[in-house]
């Protein structure tokens, strides 16, 4: 059963790959300073998945004026997902779910995509500064973005 509004976020710690390695990026680190926008995409090295991920990077002033981090996570590994970053211009951090348990608790997961097992669905969470979610959008149609005019109106309603 996946999250609703209102529910407290799950903490989770995953890896991003940067120019010094392996750190761990945790949810927790942000609660209390900003909002979180935590986005689930199924796959790196995917049309959709690229075009969100670099619209979000090209607008994501919007979400600093908005108090808010936005996080990417998919199932790719940091190295894949840093490659990626690299080759696209993305500017928010790629997280790793590589064992597919944030994903999981998030209720942001297929359970079969194309004969891959336990992929991000693109999903989008909105958790305030306490940890509370409060906006949430689970597709399950990998094709569907989600409405980030929704999300930009719900982090201008928390302030």
């Amino acid at each position: 059963m996946g999250l609703v509004v209102g529910d407290q976020a799950p903490e989770f710690t995953l890896k991003q790959k940067t120019g010094e390695g392996l750190v761990d990026v945790s949810l927790g680190s942000y609660l209390g300073e900003k909002h979180v926008v935590v986005l689930f995409f199924p796959l790196a090295y995917t049309d959709i998945c690229r075009d969100e991920m670099c619209s979000v990077s090209e607008g994501i002033s919007a979400y600093e004026a908005l108090d808010a981090q936005v996080l990417g996570i998919s199932v790719d590994s940091p190295f894949s997902q840093e490659a990626w970053a690299k080759s696209n211009d993305i500017s928010i951090p790629l997280l790793s779910d590589f064992n597919k348990e944030v994903s999981a608790n998030y209720g942001a997961q297929f359970e079969d995509l194309l004969g891959f097992k336990g992929v991000a669905k693109r999903s989008a969470f909105v958790i305030d500064k306490e940890g509370i979610v409060r906006f949430v959008s689970v597709s399950d149609d990998p094709t569907v973005l989600p409405d980030f005019v929704a999300i930009k109106n719900c982090l201008e309603s928390l302030d």
